[in-house]
């Protein structure tokens, strides 16, 4: 696995700590939430940690860029479509899940998801039967980064500050530690080659030395 070449357990324990703090602290417990809860309430207490949320909060957690709307890319986000995890979800399913969205809380058809519409679609403005987004089976909407991703779904489940070296033997843990090392080489490799003068295999063909 390489553990030697990362963090120490120890370390990466304190390391989650620090990460976690925005919600709910570190190596707190999924919270449970009703088998028949809608999509959205199943995705703040999985994902976020937040069990108790109003639709202007929703709306603004999930404005990756905060410039006040939804486009195809923060709805795709928000479901969880940009995440390594959906890498195998069919173009069809993502191209349904945005037309969707667009269809149930556009109004104005500008192809975006403004936080008036919104919370009107939320709320059920002028006598509408409130909205709720829909499920589209698709899981709970992963999109945080690799290390907050493993944090949720695996470490707070089965480890906790107190966790060994030799007690990351899950399936879980040797991929996460795995995918590290790579990252780790990669980052060496590039280091590397800022470090030379002259990168070699950006030389055209012709002015190289044979």
């Amino acid at each position: 696995m390489g553990f030697g070449r990362i963090l120490s357990v120890g370390a990466y324990a304190m390391a989650f700590a620090g990460s976690v703090a925005a919600h709910g602290g570190a190596h707190q417990k999924p919270l449970q939430v009703d088998v028949d809860a809608d999509w959205a309430t199943r995705h703040m207490a999985e994902e976020h940690h937040i069990s108790n949320f109003d639709p202007g909060a929703f709306f603004s957690l999930h404005d990756f860029d905060d410039n006040g709307f939804w486009d195809t890319s923060e709805i795709l986000k928000t479901y969880g479509m940009e995440d390594e995890s959906a890498k195998n979800v069919p173009q069809e399913k993502k191209d349904e899940i945005v037309r969707e969205i667009l269809n149930l809380i556009d109004r104005n058809g500008n192809r975006v998801v403004e936080r008036d519409e919104f919370m009107n679609f939320s709320h059920g403005k002028d006598g509408a039967q409130k909205g709720v987004l829909p499920d589209f089976g698709t899981g709970p909407g992963h999109h945080w980064d690799m290390e907050m991703e493993y944090e949720i779904h695996h470490w707070e489940k089965y480890h906790d500050e107190n966790t060994k070296e030799e007690d990351l033997t899950h399936p879980e843990d040797i991929e996460h530690f795995r995918r590290h090392d790579e990252l780790e080489d990669a980052a060496e490799a590039q280091e590397k080659l800022d470090r030379q003068a002259i990168v070699e295999h950006n030389i055209p063909a012709k002015f190289r030395r044979e």
